[in-house]
């Protein structure tokens, strides 16, 4: 299913109603023409744009209102490609295959030349996007308060919103790769009969459930008071109330000792300058002999040196403050600010790819339920866009997602 683009309604989507314009947007427009032409010209894409395709022939994009497509591209990069797909501006028939194609060659999409004039042109992360303690529930709260009956639409029965593992049978049905991602952690970081559990991130609470179904007894902390009331319903419809505790806590509040801290994809939300706050309080929070288990989405060490305090089209319209790690970054700050080290590993990148597959196939079918929770069309193509923006950076290789043990060593 394709969604048919629309313009966004006067006054919901602030910045998206009007072209920006000017002579500053003249000249970045046509800086941004010549440069968009160069690259898709050498690439195995097809782009039919005023009358002409242009590529080497591949997925498609159409562009509808190219002096937009140009203005937005000019004046705000990649933040203003994503919103001139938001308006409509832009189109492709199947979205993932064409984003994938930029995806495998996004270092290269602008002149190596020209890219040290990245700071000259870049969005900066805004100061009020820090994730500070007294910024972080904000920052949470703009994703994952959204709606849980929006995520319950997507999610499988688990509600697990984190990449599943397949391990190669990809005719396994969602939640039972979602479970076995969770096992995994749970097994590495030797979770059984008695141990003491600090999971940073409740989710919808599938993990801390299955950690107490094998006797332990767990501590689950939130920012999302949507997600914590959730979290709590199906902890007692699991039975297990007497062994988890969910909190609205910031992580760098916590107490106690804990046997296994377990955190899946959180630390993409915590903040390149908080690295190493968040891994020295998961070491002070370990008990002797305890393991930490993280799954983390990374991104190639050169690339994030390269983007780091920018602000891109996720940060705008999905997880504000949110910035993703390399493998090296983690090992870095790990020896640098605590007395953790990375013991195993294991990466799952296509596995991710294929969960999100799976995510936007259910988003799009449901489509006429998610306008009847009051979301628009426009948010409906944004949210395609961030799934399959996503899911494009898993099919090329360019992200990656690991599971990673810590231990004192």
């Amino acid at each position: 299913m394709t969604l048919t683009p629309t313009r966004p309604t006067p006054g919901a989507w602030p910045g998206l109603d009007g072209v920006p314009g000017g002579p500053r947007t003249a000249v970045s427009a046509a800086v941004a023409r010549r440069l968009f032409l160069s690259a898709v010209r050498r690439l195995p894409v097809s782009v039919s744009l005023e009358g002409r395709v242009i590529g080497t022939g591949g997925p498609t994009m159409t562009v509808h209102r190219p002096d937009e497509v140009f203005a937005r591209l000019g004046r705000d990069g990649l933040i203003g490609f994503g919103e001139a797909y938001l308006t409509g501006a832009w189109d492709a028939e199947d979205l993932t295959s064409f984003l994938t194609v930029l995806a495998a060659d996004i270092a290269d999409l602008v002149p190596r030349s020209l890219q040290r004039l990245r700071g000259l042109v870049q969005h900066r992360m805004p100061h009020s996007d820090r994730t500070t303690k007294d910024q972080t529930r904000e920052l949470i709260a703009h994703h994952y308060d959204l709606s849980n009956d929006l995520f319950r639409l997507f999610l499988d029965e688990s509600l697990s919103y984190s990449s599943a593992m397949f391990e190669g049978d990809l005719d396994l049905d969602l939640a039972t790769a979602q479970r076995r991602k969770i096992d995994r952690l749970l097994d590495v970081t030797g979770v059984g009969e008695g141990t003491r559990v600090l999971e940073i991130g409740t989710g919808w609470g599938e993990l801390a459930n299955r950690a107490a179904s094998r006797g332990a007894t767990v501590r689950s902390i939130t920012l999302s008071s949507e997600q914590q009331a959730l979290a709590r319903v199906r902890i007692e419809a699991a039975g297990f109330s007497d062994r988890v505790q969910v909190d609205l806590c910031d992580y760098r509040d916590v107490e106690g000792e804990y046997d296994a801290v377990l955190s899946v994809e959180m630390i993409e939300a915590v903040g390149l300058e908080f690295w190493p706050t968040y891994f020295s309080a998961i070491d002070g929070l370990l008990a002797p002999g305890g393991r930490a288990g993280i799954q983390a989405i990374l991104m190639p060490h050169d690339r994030m040196l390269a983007t780091r305090g920018s602000y891109t089209w996720i940060n705008k319209y999905i997880f504000p403050g949110g910035f993703l790690p390399s493998a090296e970054a983690i090992d870095e700050v790990t020896t640098e600010h605590t007395r953790l080290r990375v013991t195993d590993r294991l990466a799952f990148g296509a596995d991710y790819a294929e969960t999100l597959r799976r995510w936007d196939e259910a988003f799009l079918s449901r489509a006429d339920e998610v306008r009847g929770l009051g979301f628009d069309a426009t948010f409906l193509r944004m949210w395609h866009f961030y799934l399959c923006y996503s899911r494009a950076g898993f099919a090329s290789g360019y992200l990656d997602v690991e599971q990673v043990l810590l231990e004192r060593v």
